[in-house]
C-alpha cells in the first residue's frame, strides 16, 4: 500500500529535484504508473477503487443470493440465519464457489441496503401552552420489601420541557385518566394539544393517516379538560421524542440506583419532589440562560386553566353473592346486604372502588392490587346481624373491629357462651313458649328434657337436674335474644 510518506518523496524527487519518472521508479522499486499518479495527487495520497467487481462464481447466483438476503432481513432478529448458513443455502442451489465471495456481497448488499432506508428528521418547535405530549415506562424499585416492576406515566409539555411522572401497578385506563389530572392539577392547567402513542386505553381503531377511533371514555376525558388528542403513526416514537427521551433521562436520574420504600405513596411523594428539583437544576435546551423551571413558570399563564378533577373511572358489571361479597380482578369487596341478589356497577378507580346498584353507592373500599384479597366494611352486615346475632363472634368482617359498647358486651357474653357458635343458625322465632310447658308438665328433670335443653333452648345451659330452667329476669335471656334486642335498640 502506497503511504503519505511515500507520496511525498515521489512529489519531491520529481517537482524539486527534477528526477525522471524512470529514475524514481527504479530507486523506489514502484510501477512508473503509480509514480505518475503520486505526482498527479493534490491531497498528498490516493486510493484504489475498483469500478467493476468480477464474480466468476457468483455471477449466475446473484439473484438467489439477493432472495435469500431479503427473506433473512424479514425475520426476527433472533431467528436471522449467520452467513455461513446462507452460503449453505445458497450451496444447496448449485452455488460452487467458496464463503468469502458471499460474505463479500452480503456486506455491499447490507451497506446499500441501509444507505436506502436511511431517514432524516426535522426538529420540532412549540409555541408556549400549543401541546404535550405522554407515554409509559416500566421501572423497577423495592416496595414493602418486594422487587417490584412499576409502571410510570410521563407527561411533558413541549415547550417548557416542564415533566411529571407517577408510578402506577398497572397501565389501566382509570391509571391513565389519574395521570392526566394529577398532572394538569400540578401544572395548573393543560396545553391544547395532547401527543399519544396509539395505547389501547385511548384508540379503539387505526384508520388511514391520522385517523383514529378513540376511546369514548378517553374522549369524555379530553372534552373535560378541553385537549385535542392525537396519535403518533404506528411504530413512529420519533413524533414524541420528547418524552421518548424524557423516559431515558428519568430511569438513570431517579430510579438508578435501585429506589426502595414502603408504598406507592411515599414513592409519588419522592417523584413529585425530584421533578420539581430537576427542573430547578436543568437549563432550557433553547433558551440556555433560563432553567426548565422558569420557562416552565412563563407558559403557565399560556395553559388552558385546570377545570376541576375528571370523574376518570371504568365501569363494569358484576354479581352479588350470598356473603355480601362482589369479585373483581381477583379480588372481593363487600356490599350493603340490601344488594344480595341483584347485579350491581363496579366503578373502578385509581386508588379506589365504588359500587352503586339503582344508581346509590352500595359499597366503597380502598382498591386492592394482590390477589386472592378480601375488603369488608362491617356496617354492611349489621342487618344480618339482627337474624343472625351470633356471627358477631366468628364472622370474618367483625374482626379487629372496635364496636359501639353496647354492641360489644353481646359480642362478650356470645365469646362465652356455647350458642355464641351456633345462634347464626337457629331460627330467630324459636323460643321457649313452643315447648317449655310441655317439658315442664310431662318431662321435668328427665334425661331427654336435658338432651333438648343442650341442643335446642341454650337458656337452659348449665342448668341443675330438678331445678327450674327458666329464669324471667331480663339480663339472663338467651345470648340470640340479648343481641336481637340489642340490634333493634341501640344506635347505629
Amino acid at each position: 500500500m502506497m503511504t503519505v510518506e511515500t507520496i511525498g518523496r515521489i512529489r519531491r524527487a520529481h517537482l524539486v529535484e527534477g528526477e525522471s519518472i524512470r529514475g524514481i521508479a527504479r530507486r523506489l522499486r514502484v510501477s512508473r504508473q503509480v509514480v505518475r499518479r503520486a505526482i498527479a495527487s493534490e491531497t498528498g495520497e490516493f486510493h484504489y477503487e475498483r469500478n467493476v467487481q468480477p464474480l466468476p462464481k457468483l455471477g449466475t447466483h446473484v439473484a438467489n443470493l439477493n432472495r435469500l438476503l431479503e427473506e433473512n432481513e424479514r425475520r426476527q432478529r433472533r431467528e436471522r440465519l449467520t452467513l455461513i448458513r446462507v452460503w449453505e443455502e445458497l450451496r444447496g442451489l448449485g452455488y460452487e464457489g467458496g464463503y468469502d465471495a458471499v460474505r463479500r456481497y452480503a456486506r455491499r448488499w447490507q451497506r446499500a441496503r441501509d444507505a436506502q432506508v436511511a431517514e432524516a428528521y426535522v426538529p420540532l418547535s412549540f409555541p408556549p401552552g400549543a401541546a404535550y405530549q405522554f407515554d409509559w415506562s416500566h421501572e423497577v424499585v423495592v416496595l414493602a420489601g418486594m422487587t417490584t416492576v412499576v409502571k410510570v406515566a410521563h407527561v411533558r409539555l413541549c415547550y417548557s420541557r416542564m415533566l411529571f411522572v407517577r408510578a402506577y401497578p398497572r397501565e389501566a385506563q382509570e391509571m391513565v385518566f389519574d395521570a392526566h389530572d394529577r398532572a394538569f392539577s400540578f401544572f395548573k392547567g393543560t396545553a391544547k394539544l395532547g401527543i399519544y402513542d396509539n395505547m389501547k386505553t385511548a384508540v379503539d381503531g387505526i384508520f388511514v393517516g391520522k385517523e383514529r377511533a378513540y376511546n369514548r371514555r378517553f374522549q369524555a376525558m379530553c372534552s373535560h379538560y378541553l385537549v385535542e388528542p392525537r396519535a403518533c403513526t404506528p411504530a413512529a416514537g420519533w413524533e414524541k421524542g420528547q418524552v421518548e427521551n424524557q423516559v431515558g433521562v428519568v430511569r438513570q436520574r431517579f430510579f438508578s440506583p435501585r429506589l426502595k420504600f414502603k408504598s406507592y405513596a411515599e414513592l409519588n411523594a419522592y417523584l413529585l419532589d425530584r421533578c420539581v428539583t430537576h427542573a430547578q437544576a436543568s437549563a432550557h435546551p433553547e433558551q440556555k440562560e433560563k432553567t426548565v423551571f422558569e420557562v416552565f413558570e412563563a407558559e403557565r399563564i399560556a395553559l388552558i386553566p385546570y377545570r376541576g378533577s375528571f370523574d376518570g373511572f371504568r365501569a363494569t358489571v358484576a354479581s352479588v353473592s350470598k356473603t355480601c361479597l362482589v369479585s373483581f380482578d381477583g379480588n372481593k369487596y363487600s356490599v350493603m346486604a340490601k344488594a344480595v341478589g341483584r347485579p350491581v356497577d363496579v366503578y373502578v378507580y385509581a386508588e379506589r372502588i365504588v359500587i352503586r346498584q339503582d344508581g346509590a353507592v352500595v359499597g366503597e373500599h380502598a382498591r386492592r392490587f394482590g390477589r386472592h384479597q378480601t375488603a369488608f366494611d362491617p356496617w354492611h352486615y349489621v342487618p344480618v346481624l339482627a337474624r343472625k346475632p351470633g356471627a358477631l363472634r366468628n364472622g370474618a368482617p367483625f374482626k379487629d373491629w372496635t364496636l359501639p359498647g353496647s354492641l360489644e358486651k353481646v359480642r362478650r357474653k356470645l365469646t362465652g357462651s356455647y350458642d355464641g357458635g351456633q345462634a347464626d343458625g337457629i331460627d330467630p322465632h324459636w323460643g321457649p313458649h313452643r315447648w317449655s310447658s310441655r317439658c315442664r308438665s310431662r318431662m321435668s328433670g328427665s334425661p331427654r328434657v336435658r338432651h333438648c335443653q343442650r341442643r335446642h333452648h341454650p337458656e337452659h345451659l348449665g342448668s341443675q337436674p330438678g331445678t327450674s330452667t327458666i329464669d324471667t329476669r331480663p339480663d339472663s335471656r338467651e345470648p340470640a335474644a340479648q343481641a336481637r334486642a340489642t340490634l333493634r335498640l341501640c344506635p347505629l
